[in-house]
């Protein structure tokens, strides 16, 4: 049964690498990403080593929280943006803050991170009026990550590759909608506590 769970996915993620690719319409600049939620699995790996985890993603201007989850579903840290900075807070509910999401993820990890961009790429595009390249294969390179893109037939992602030369981040969706919610909130949860 492991074998075969394995195969699927497999079969899977090449069936969604594969999808024909118009290089001249990829990679469009932002205008606007609209709001989303989404779940899925998260892999890291630096310096030869790696790290798994499920993450829920929601996105709704002008606050966008990450939860990073064990796969029984425990939250082992949490990281928020909005218009007052980032902050993330850990397992145990110590709470660390900065200004943007690069520099709380190069103080709490070292490394600094692009996560306030994820939600551009994730969308299929670069982030505007900043540099660029797009590859002959289809990876955008762009404030020095190189990103790759799989989407389903209907443009949905499913993946998405992070690679610096020295950290590689996988994204795989597993699902994506729409915020339930009716309000849309102005600050991070965690600065209400």
């Amino acid at each position: 049964m492991k074998h075969t769970v394995s195969a699927s996915v497999i079969l899977l993620l090449t069936a969604c690498a594969q999808l024909p690719q118009n290089n001249e319409n990829l990679w469009q600049p932002s205008e606007h990403t609209r709001s989303f939620t989404a779940e899925g699995r998260l892999a890291v790996k630096a310096e030869g080593k790696g790290s798994y985890a499920n993450f829920d993603w929601t996105y709704q201007p002008p606050v966008e929280t990450i939860n990073i989850n064990t796969p029984l579903g425990s939250t082992l840290g949490q990281l928020c943006q909005d218009k007052d900075g980032a902050l993330a807070v850990d397992g145990k509910g110590n709470v660390y803050q900065a200004e943007s999401a690069e520099d709380l993820s190069r103080q709490l990890v070292g490394f600094k991170l692009p996560i306030q961009y994820l939600h551009i790429w994730a969308d299929g595009r670069r982030v505007a009026r900043a540099p660029y390249r797009i590859l002959s294969d289809g990876i955008l390179e762009q404030y020095g990550w190189a990103v790759g893109r799989t989407a389903d037939s209907g443009g949905q992602v499913r993946t998405l590759q992070l690679n610096n030369g020295n950290l590689n981040i996988r994204l795989v969706f597993t699902e994506i909608g729409m915020p339930s919610e009716t309000e849309t909130p102005e600050r991070c949860a965690a600065r209400t506590r």
